[in-house]
């Protein structure tokens, strides 16, 4: 029974960390403004609660446990290499630090990096195809999400899209808030 709860617990916070995020994209002008609807209640993304249900459901089928190991090494591999942007970027405003140098950091990284790494290596053409193909598709609807923008053919976030045409500088970074849009030089 205990199991039981924990995977449900598991559940709903991996859906709420996945709905919070398409909202950020929505947000952001990533994804169409649909994805950022509220409820008047409660102010929980609904739409994307439903889509992130949507896409667990189906992905709940397919049984690919070696795939998601797979996804998972390589994203927290890439979460691991922003710290290069820690030390290319030196002026860029971060609300949040690790009070490491970049070499503690990188040595706090090595372990968990060699497992990853080694996940990495031992999958089966399969998986690696999977998650190749999981890949493209990111990186394809990436390509369609910007040629909606552009033809119009979705409502996007259109205060976000407008600010990033403003700012032509290099390390420019826009928070946007729910009141609005503040830019960050």
């Amino acid at each position: 029974g205990g199991a039981t709860i924990s995977s449900i617990g598991m559940f709903k916070a991996q859906m709420s960390s996945g709905s919070f995020q398409l909202l950020g994209m929505a947000e952001l002008s990533l994804l169409p403004a649909v994805f950022a609807r509220r409820t008047s209640y409660t102010g929980t993304p609904w739409v994307a609660i439903a889509a992130s249900t949507v896409v667990m459901i189906a992905v709940s089928f397919l049984g690919f446990d070696h795939v998601a190991n797979f996804l998972y090494s390589l994203g927290t591999l890439l979460e691991f290499a922003s710290f290069w942007l820690r030390a290319k970027h030196l002026m860029l405003k971060r609300p949040y630090r690790v009070p490491l140098s970049l070499h503690a950091l990188m040595a706090m990284c090595a372990v968990p990096s060699g497992f990853l790494a080694y996940v990495c290596v031992v999958a089966r053409w399969r998986v690696s195809g999977v998650a190749a193909g999981l890949s493209a598709l990111g990186v394809g609807w990436h390509g369609v999400m910007r040629v909606c923008r552009a033809r119009k053919l979705l409502k996007f976030n259109m205060r976000v899209c407008r600010a990033r045409k403003l700012l032509k500088f290099n390390n420019a970074v826009v928070a946007v808030h729910r009141e609005g849009v503040e830019e960050n030089i």
